[in-house]
């Protein structure tokens, strides 16, 4: 019984919102609009603070911005962390090379809640 009760209400939520075939390329294009450029370094961030705070629990994220120069780019996160009682956010800097996007320097730096920071590796 409730398994067709669960098929009639797909089959009236499929009819209700409509079937809208897209095409692979719309599909694409969707899919790339929906993933930040600064993804994959965020991804580098996270990694690199997980390495250097192996107990923590990342508890938030944030980009703080790009910055574009000639040679280098500079991709600016700040990643919130649990330890125990602690809580501490880490500002993860990362420098790249824009022609290769090879990776020049990682830095992070972990700072408190009020602004006072303490460098970390």
């Amino acid at each position: 019984m409730m398994k067709k009760f669960t098929i009639l209400f797909c089959l009236a939520c499929f009819v209700l919102v409509g079937y809208q075939p897209v095409s692979s390329a719309e599909a694409a294009k969707v899919s790339s609009q929906q993933v930040p450029s600064y993804a994959k370094w965020g991804q580098l961030a996270m990694k690199r603070t997980k390495e250097a705070y192996p107990e923590a629990i990342i508890v938030d994220y944030s980009h703080m911005g790009r910055q574009e120069g000639p040679i280098l780019t500079t991709e600016k996160f700040r990643l919130w962390l649990e330890e125990g009682e602690k809580e501490f956010g880490v500002n993860v800097t990362i420098s790249f090379y824009n022609e290769t996007e090879t990776v020049k320097e990682v830095k992070l730096e972990e700072i408190k809640r009020k602004g006072k920071g303490k460098k970390r590796r």
